[in-house]
C-alpha cells in the first residue's frame, strides 16, 4: 500500500522468510546428526516464524505503525509514545527493538528490513 500524497502515506512491509529459512536450514541436518533437542527446537522455532511471518503485517500509516494478523488490525502503535528504536545485528538484521512511554517490544525480521528501516528513518527519526 502506498500512496502519493505524503499526508496519506502508507507502507505495508513485505514478508521476509529469511530466519524461518535460515533456522530450518539449519535445524534439518541437526536433525539428521541426532541432535534432536536442538534440531527440533530449531524446526518448531522456524514453524512457529513462518506461520507468523504469513499471518502477520506491519504498516506504517503518518501518525502511527499498525499491525495486522491476516485482515484485522490488531494493535496500533502511535509514533508520538515512541522514545527509540534499533534494529540490531546489521549484517543479517534479526531483531527490531522499539520502546515506548509505557513499554518495549521486541520483534523477529520478519518483513523487509530495508523498508523497515526507511520507514523507520522517515517517520521515527532518532534524536
Amino acid at each position: 500500500m502506498n500512496n502519493s500524497d505524503n499526508s496519506l502515506t502508507v507502507t505495508e512491509l513485505r514478508p521476509s522468510y529469511a530466519i524461518p529459512s535460515l533456522l530450518a536450514v539449519i535445524g534439518i541436518p541437526l536433525w539428521f546428526l541426532k541432535f534432536w533437542v536442538i534440531a527440533g527446537g530449531l524446526i518448531l522455532f522456524s514453524i512457529f516464524l513462518t506461520v507468523q511471518t504469513a499471518t502477520l503485517r506491519l504498516v506504517f500509516t503518518a501518525s502511527d505503525l499498525d499491525i495486522y494478523r491476516n485482515n484485522t488490525l490488531i494493535r496500533k502503535f502511535p509514533y508520538k509514545d515512541w522514545q527509540n528504536w534499533q534494529i540490531f545485528w546489521q549484517p543479517i538484521p534479526i531483531l527490531f527493538y522499539f520502546k515506548e512511554v509505557k513499554s518495549i517490544h521486541f520483534l523477529p525480521i520478519i518483513f523487509n528490513p530495508h523498508t523497515l528501516k526507511a520507514c523507520l528513518e522517515l517517520h521515527c527519526p532518532r534524536k
